[in-house]
């Protein structure tokens, strides 16, 4: 099935093997509650991990590991995915697609954008110049404490999250909806409160997907489900249609369908594709236009 030159209105959770920037123009004006997107971070490298049950592990006396009683085993990757991290002209490549996707948002509807440090500060001011500075609701922070230590400076434990909105003061936020988390001195609230818990600030405490996790697919630079929960809870109703063009490991559709919300993600990585074609199963893919 191929992506047709303009959509009818949009039914049904699909995924959609194609160029955002080649699939955007052809979706319908105003069709989307939320737009969650994780770019690459222009990290200037190869991303790839290892997918999940990909190494295999025979015993050899001459192997290059040792298991339970010494025993030595020698392990043999059997597939890696991966995908090109380098952008020369990054913000000429989200400018258009941020224009797109201000077309794409309901008159309530919000965008969440995940960035980190290399290029956080330009595009914020990329998004005050497309969606307006008036628009801008919040920069959220997700911190977390695993990966590499480094040791000529502070180690980089964080992200960061620009959330705007459609219409400035016309966006749909459902606090109530939103899971609640133990408070850090539940001595100091009164056991009614304590027990009751607090609603999440702009700083969000969450650990990345476990290695051996339940939720973990393989694919580089996969995103917690708890992340995405508390933000399509917070800004989509269910019902309403959400959208992931930098789709990857397809967890904004996961979380999405949990909640009964539809979605609509897009990635032309055909690996990507893959995965999520096997974690969705009940979504329609398609190609978009080549």
């Amino acid at each position: 099935m191929t992506l047709r030159q303009k959509w009818p209105p949009l039914t049904g959770d699909l995924i959609i093997e194609g160029d955002c920037a080649d699939v955007l123009p052809t979706l319908p004006d105003a069709s989307f509650q939320l737009v969650y997107i994780d770019p690459p971070f222009n990290t200037g490298r190869v991303q790839q991990r290892r997918t999940v049950r990909t190494v295999r592990t025979v015993r050899d006396d001459d192997g290059d590991r040792t298991g339970f009683a010494g025993r030595r085993y020698a392990t043999t990757e059997t597939s890696r995915r991966a995908y090109l991290d380098v952008h020369d002209d990054y913000l000429g490549m989200l400018e258009p697609l941020l224009h797109e996707t201000r077309r794409l948002l309901s008159a309530t509807g919000t965008l969440y954008l995940h960035i980190d440090y290399r290029e956080a500060h330009a595009v914020k001011l990329l998004l005050d110049h497309v969606f307006g500075p008036e628009a801008f609701l919040n920069e959220l922070i997700w911190a977390y404490d695993f990966g590499g230590r480094a040791k000529d400076r502070w180690p980089a434990k964080h992200d960061t999250i620009f959330v705007y909105v459609r219409t400035p003061g016309g966006h749909f936020f459902d606090q109530d909806a939103v899971e609640r988390i133990p408070y850090l001195a539940p001595g100091l609230v009164g056991p009614e409160k304590a027990a009751r818990g607090k609603l999440p600030t702009d700083v969000w405490w969450h650990t990345i997907v476990p290695t051996n996790g339940a939720e973990k697919t393989g694919y580089p630079n996969q995103k917690p489900e708890g992340i995405l929960r508390r933000i399509v809870q917070a800004s989509s109703r269910a019902g309403d249609q959400v959208l992931d063009f930098f789709a990857g490991s397809g967890t904004t559709g996961a979380v999405a369908a949990e909640l009964g919300r539809r979605f609509v993600l897009v990635d032309r990585n055909p690996e990507a594709v893959d995965v999520m074609r096997r974690r969705l199963p009940g979504a329609t893919v398609v190609n978009g236009p080549s």
